[in-house]
């Protein structure tokens, strides 16, 4: 960062100059800098990470009290909230492409449910990926895999959305921002205390 005194032959300067250099002021003195252009990557394993972090931020708050509370005892070992206890747990949980669980351990001892139905539906630079649950017991979410090829192997490196449940209904996702061609999905459902369902097969749609 350079200092600056009468950046510009003015008092104070701000924007940017030739797509070279930014003028800006912090606390009161002028300073320049290198014009640096911000990045936003969406690769689908950077989109499933954001996705299952503002899942489980979303859901934190409808998940019953006695469930939260056993969160307590890693929180004040941790000393942190029993909130921060049950992100740092289940993305942990995530980076190893388990699923998440609403209490803690996770118990993984309900019956896994399975996705009876995926319904994909492709438009100009998106495809609509419709899912319908076997059962609605213990059910919590849906995670959604896309690639550009045949899914042999689901992972948090082709999950890109982890979206919650409606009871036994059947909910949608609008995959956006898609380049025309096509794609193959696979989905998953995951149940409040950490087991996966059976991912359903490999299909395909193309978005225009």
């Amino acid at each position: 960062m350079v200092k600056l005194t009468g950046p510009c032959f003015s008092l104070t300067a701000s924007g940017t100059l030739g797509d070279t250099i930014t003028y800006s002021n912090w606390k009161g003195t002028p300073y320049a800098r290198q014009r640096v252009v911000p990045t936003n990557p969406k690769t689908a394993a950077q989109s499933g990470v954001r996705s299952m972090f503002a899942f489980l931020a979303a859901a934190w708050a409808a998940i019953a009290a006695l469930s939260q509370a056993t969160w307590d005892a890693a929180a004040a070992a941790n000393s942190y909230s029993a909130f921060n206890a049950y992100m740092s747990s289940n993305m942990l949980r995530w980076r190893n492409h388990n699923p998440p669980t609403q209490a803690s351990p996770a118990a993984e001892a309900s019956t896994p449910l399975t996705v009876s139905n995926m319904t994909l539906t492709g438009g100009l630079g998106f495809i609509n990926i419709a899912l319908t649950p076997s059962a609605a017991t213990n059910i919590w979410g849906f995670e959604i895999y896309r690639d550009d090829a045949e899914i042999t192997t689901p992972s948090t490196g082709n999950c890109i959305a982890v979206i919650p449940a409606d009871a036994g209904n059947a909910v949608e996702f609008n995959d956006t921002g898609l380049a025309a061609g096509t794609y193959h999905y696979r989905a998953a459902v995951i149940n409040t205390d950490g087991v996966r369902g059976t991912v359903i097969a490999d299909d395909s749609e193309a978005a225009t």
